[in-house]
C-alpha cells in the first residue's frame, strides 16, 4: 500500500487568487517546494484535489485547470518537487452552468476525487493526510478516512482563530501555519 498526502491547492500550495487559472497568476507559497521535497523524500506520494468553481460558472475551461496544473508541476519538479497526480472538481450545484450544475460525489468534501485516486494509487488510509486551507478540505480527508490538518495559509489562520476564541473543537487533526511545518509533522508522526 501506498502512503499518499492529498494536498489542496488554492491556498495551500500557491497563493490564494480568485478564480485561479492563469499561468502568469500562479505564485507558489513560500516553504511549499521545501515541503513537498520533505514528503517525498518520506516515500509519500503526493496527489492535489481540488474544486474548480471557476469551470462551474463558465469563468474558465477544463483545459485551462490541466494547464494551470501542468504548468505548476513544471515549476515544482524543476526543484525535486513534482505532485504525482492532479484530480480537480469542475461541478458546484447551485452556480453551476450547463452540464456543471450539478451535486456531485467529487466536489469536497465529497470523497470522489479521492477515490478517483484509489484507482491508481493504493492508499493505505491509516497512513496517509489531508492537507488544506478551508474546513471542506480537512471534512473531505476526514470524510475519506484520512489524517486532516489545516494549514494558516489561504483561509486557514482565519479558522482556526475562530476554533480558539470560540472554544469549538477543531474538525482537523492538526494545525500548521504553513505547508513546511505541516510536513514536518507528517513526517514525524509517520515515523512513530
Amino acid at each position: 500500500m501506498e502512503r499518499v498526502v492529498f494536498l489542496d491547492r488554492d491556498g495551500t500550495l500557491n497563493e490564494e487568487v480568485c478564480y485561479l487559472y492563469k499561468p502568469e497568476d500562479l505564485h507558489i507559497l513560500p516553504g511549499v517546494k521545501e515541503a513537498l521535497r520533505m514528503l517525498k523524500a518520506a516515500g509519500y506520494r503526493l496527489v492535489v484535489v481540488t474544486n474548480q468553481a471557476g469551470v462551474a460558472r463558465g469563468y474558465y475551461k477544463p483545459e485551462d485547470v490541466e494547464k494551470l496544473h501542468l504548468h505548476m508541476n513544471q515549476l515544482l519538479e524543476r526543484d525535486g518537487a513534482g505532485i504525482d497526480a492532479f484530480y480537480y472538481c469542475p461541478h458546484h450545484p447551485v452556480h453551476g452552468i450547463g452540464p456543471y450544475k450539478v451535486q456531485c460525489r467529487c466536489r469536497k468534501p465529497g470523497t470522489g476525487m479521492f477515490e478517483m485516486a484509489k484507482e491508481r494509487f493504493d492508499v493505505d488510509k491509516a497512513h496517509s493526510f489531508m492537507v488544506g486551507d478551508k474546513l471542506l478540505d480537512v471534512e473531505a480527508g476526514k470524510n475519506y478516512g484520512l489524517t486532516s490538518i489545516l494549514v494558516g495559509t489561504g483561509y486557514g489562520r482565519e479558522q482556526h482563530e475562530e476554533d480558539m476564541r470560540t472554544g469549538v473543537s477543531p474538525a482537523y487533526d492538526f494545525y500548521a501555519e504553513d505547508l513546511l511545518i505541516a510536513a514536518r509533522w507528517i513526517v514525524e508522526k509517520g515515523q512513530v
